[in-house]
């Protein structure tokens, strides 16, 4: 089918409520006998049928082996059986909306995955981009689902997908719900993956029973109390409105935003084009910058989302809990940051202390870790921000890089410590604005979400 060809260089807590199906709603993927509607796709790994299952082996020397339906399938409902031994691991999972094309990666399978990690990382269900752009969904993202996958047991795995929106659940914990528009339909395939050339891992198993699709006349799942991935810009899903979600920024105007020193929008430095908000470099001459913006509204507890993307040597940061009339000598308004920084170029990730102006950082205050996910110029990347009561956490790209309590004692002490030693009451603050930072460098931002808590 051709809307279900991708190209990747074009492609930049409740239980699960189980739907009142008749039988013959469902359709079976796979007969229990043969292998009849699949065919194997990329790789020499085996597929056999054993006792009523599909069982995929590994082999040395063979890329990622695919078996894959003869059929594409757009909206669906999925279900099915895995069973890996204690002694069997390895990498697996379950493409979906995927392709397999001789025009494309000379063939390879590619496309969304439900993935199946035996490992102690334990992302089984999470969402992956096969051959293209990586994770979509690390189980990161939903601590709670964290190896909820069973070695030696029969795990139940279901995935719907109707429309832009995916979701997953394994053993009936609801784990990934991903929006994106990269790919409407596509084949399905059970994947054994590369073992390199280790011969001590051939002949691992892994099995799959039970495999069955719904194509008409779907019910998704009430909408579950997990994170919400959006990956379409500037785009609030009807899921993420119910879970309280609204829009900072509308992709097109200054709505909402105005100088952290004025009633109004800047005039220069900051553009606004093709759903992408950007202030421009101004080469140190103040006087051609906008200056930071601030929200119009003030914020206490929430969550909050900021898509990203950073030039060359770039400085830049998000802050939250701003008090613009605080520092009335000029410079930047006060408030805790967000570090936005190209940590390989720029000078300030080698100030302060222990790397406490690097990328993710809460600025001159903690360091981020140093194997948080790692950024380029020019690509873009996701800060999360969460404050709830005191407490307070920044995330980079689904992974959590720091927490803290605002009004403790250690926190006061890095306050103390700090160039904020001088503000009274430093983001002890009840509530304040959320800024994005002119530091006359360029850098880019879009699909700004905040939900309050």
């Amino acid at each position: 089918m051709k809307s279900a060809l991708r190209s990747c260089a074009v492609a930049a807590a409740h239980a699960i409520l189980t739907l009142p199906l008749a039988a013959d709603d469902w359709i079976p993927l796979f007969n229990g006998h043969d292998l009849s509607g699949w065919k194997v796709a990329n790789g020499t790994a085996s597929y056999t049928v054993e006792d009523g299952s599909i069982c995929g082996a590994t082999i040395a020397g063979s890329p990622n082996s695919f078996l894959a339906t003869e059929k594409s399938y757009g909206d669906f409902i999925l279900e099915f059986e895995v069973l890996m031994e204690k002694d069997q691991t390895f990498n697996s999972g379950v493409q979906f909306r995927s392709a397999s094309d001789p025009a494309i990666i000379n063939g390879r399978v590619h496309g969304y995955q439900c993935e199946i990690d035996p490992s102690p990382r334990g992302w089984s269900a999470g969402i992956y981009d096969e051959a293209c752009r990586g994770w979509l969904y690390p189980v990161s993202l939903n601590p709670p689902a964290l190896n909820a996958f069973k070695l030696g047991e029969w795990n139940r795995f279901r995935i719907e997908a109707i429309g832009h929106s995916m979701r997953t659940w394994l053993n009936d914990k609801p784990v990934a719900h991903l929006i994106d528009d990269l790919t409407k339909d596509g084949i399905i395939a059970l994947q054994v993956h590369s073992i390199g050339n280790n011969k001590g891992e051939e002949g691992r198993k892994i099995k799959w029973r039970n495999l069955r699709i719904q194509t008409d006349n779907l019910k998704p799942a009430a909408v579950a109390a997990i994170p919400i991935r959006n990956l379409i810009p500037n785009d609030l899903s009807a899921a993420e409105r119910e879970q309280g979600w609204k829009l900072l920024w509308d992709g097109k105007t200054s709505a909402g935003w105005r100088s952290a020193t004025a009633t109004t929008f800047p005039e220069k430095g900051w553009e606004m084009k093709d759903g992408v908000l950007t202030v421009h470099e101004s080469g140190g001459n103040e006087a051609a910058n906008g200056g930071d913006i601030v929200t119009t509204e003030q914020y206490s507890d929430f969550e909050l989302l900021v898509d990203f993307r950073y030039t060359p040597g770039a400085n830049s940061g998000i802050k939250y809990f701003v008090q613009p009339n605080l520092n009335k000598a000029g410079g930047s308004a006060i408030g805790t940051e967000f570090q936005i920084l190209d940590d390989e170029r720029h000078p300030d990730a080698k100030l302060g202390r222990d790397g406490n102006r690097t990328l993710g950082s809460l600025y001159d205050l903690i360091p981020a870790p140093k194997d948080k996910p790692k950024t380029k110029p020019g690509e873009w990347h996701t800060a999360r921000i969460v404050v709830k009561n005191k407490h307070a956490e920044h995330w980079l790209d689904g992974k959590k890089l720091l927490e803290y309590e605002r009004a403790s004692d250690d926190f006061r002490k890095l306050v103390a410590e700090s160039k904020y030693k001088g503000w009274a009451g430093f983001a002890d603050w009840p509530k304040g604005h959320i800024l994005l930072q002119d530091h006359g460098n360029t850098v880019s931002f879009r699909s700004i979400k905040l939900r309050q808590l």
